[in-house]
């Protein structure tokens, strides 16, 4: 291991090293989409089953399951949350290592099977010395890769069965080095949002584009209009990105044709709900106005997706004083630069306090170095103990047994 790590949690995590990484390349290699994890599921709670876990729920949130592990002693009444994302990716894996997807066109491309891993390994630990005093609730949720899994785990009912005081979560971060974590006391991720703009004008022949109410040019001035409203509507020292990512119109084998209709998607990231408002509004706008003034109509259908990730302050103190204890505090980046990137994490912290993590997994050799969502990607292994350690950890220091 290429990077130090101290704490009895991570001691004894590490005994069983070979076979948290076992584990992680068997879901590897049996990637399933958001709401369909069948297969991880069942093998999560095998796994729970074996750690001997106290209570084990299924069916939360469609295929999410829940573990229960109550410490050593339980009167405090504290209770914390754990969760680990366990979705892969739609997306054909050029790897070619032993553990590669057996799954055409389906990818653990993101690194959830890490992450399931770490949490199985954090619920051996708790198990087999359950130093401390409280409940632990280990989440385990389906469907984050655009399925919003962790909204459907709420909707379910989550923290109504289980009222955690606090959430915690964690994502590999490959641009970040082996035995280092970052977090900061805010804003992790951008809130992630669609947008579709219908461009309805009149077809014809190209010949004879004075005929016709063409729904391309239309969406041309589109594309470039709205690359105004950050610059020119958006205060400088607030984030926001508008990308306009697909144009459909017409047949490209129809060379001579003006279609009737024109259609623009994309997506929208920002940080504030005031800021998401004034986008949603002024595109609104300015859309219609476009097209207006060419006789066309274009309609936008915005649709809020993921809310902004915001870590509590209180919360994102602990735990980066958790990560401190773990890993020193050289290799505890406190005010790590938020990504526009979203995550569904952040639907359990609009409801509870709690803090979202990044485990830095990039290794020098190239080993978990290659980006998120990349065909070529795969889990560092050499970081699960310390990832499961941090879950542990945040577990025992979070509701520590009284001295007696």
């Amino acid at each position: 291991m290429s990077f130090s790590v101290g704490g009895r949690a991570f001691a004894h995590i590490a005994a069983f090293h070979p076979e948290i990484t076992a584990f992680r390349r068997d879901l590897h290699a049996h990637p399933e989409l958001g709401f369909e994890e069948v297969y991880t599921a069942s093998r999560v709670k095998q796994a729970l089953q074996v750690c001997g876990v106290d209570e084990i729920h299924t069916g939360i949130g469609k295929t999410g399951l829940v573990a229960v592990i109550r410490g050593q002693r339980h009167t405090s009444g504290r209770m914390m949350g754990l969760r680990a994302d366990m979705d892969a990716l739609p997306m054909t894996e050029l790897n070619d290592f032993a553990w590669k997807s057996a799954q055409p066109g389906r990818m653990h491309g993101c690194g959830h099977d890490g992450h399931t891993a770490m949490l199985v390994a954090a619920a051996r630990y708790l198990c087999e010395t359950r130093q401390f005093d409280g409940t632990a609730v280990l989440i385990f949720q389906p469907g984050e890769e655009g399925y919003a899994g962790a909204r459907a785990m709420i909707e379910d009912g989550l923290f109504e069965r289980f009222p955690v005081q606090s959430v915690y979560g964690m994502h590999n971060w490959p641009a970040m080095r082996p035995g280092t974590i970052g977090l900061n006391p805010g804003p992790m991720m951008a809130a992630a949002d669609h947008i579709s703009i219908e461009i309805t004008g009149q077809g014809g022949h190209g010949a004879h584009a004075y005929q016709t109410i063409d729904p391309v040019l239309v969406a041309g001035h589109i594309i470039t209009a709205v690359q105004s409203v950050v610059s020119r509507n958006v205060k400088p020292i607030d984030s926001a990105v508008i990308s306009l990512c697909a144009l459909q119109a017409g047949d490209v084998n129809a060379m001579s044709v003006i279609p009737g209709s024109a259609r623009l998607v994309g997506t929208v990231r920002t940080f504030s709900a005031a800021v998401q408002s004034l986008i949603e509004h002024r595109l609104t706008e300015l859309c219609s106005g476009i097209a207006q003034s060419f006789g066309a109509r274009a309609e936008v259908t915005y649709t809020r997706m993921y809310p902004a990730t915001i870590n509590t302050a209180p919360e994102a103190r602990f735990a980066g004083d958790v990560a401190e204890s773990l890993v020193g505090v050289a290799n505890v980046v406190r005010d790590l630069e938020p990504t526009m990137g979203a995550e569904d994490f952040s639907f359990m912290l609009r409801v509870k306090p709690g803090a979202y993590m990044r485990l830095g997994q990039g290794a020098d050799n190239g080993l978990g170095s290659c980006h998120l969502h990349n065909s070529r990607y795969d889990f560092n292994d050499e970081v699960l103990p310390l990832g499961a350690a941090l879950h542990a950890s945040l577990v025992e220091q979070g509701m520590p047994l009284a001295v007696v």
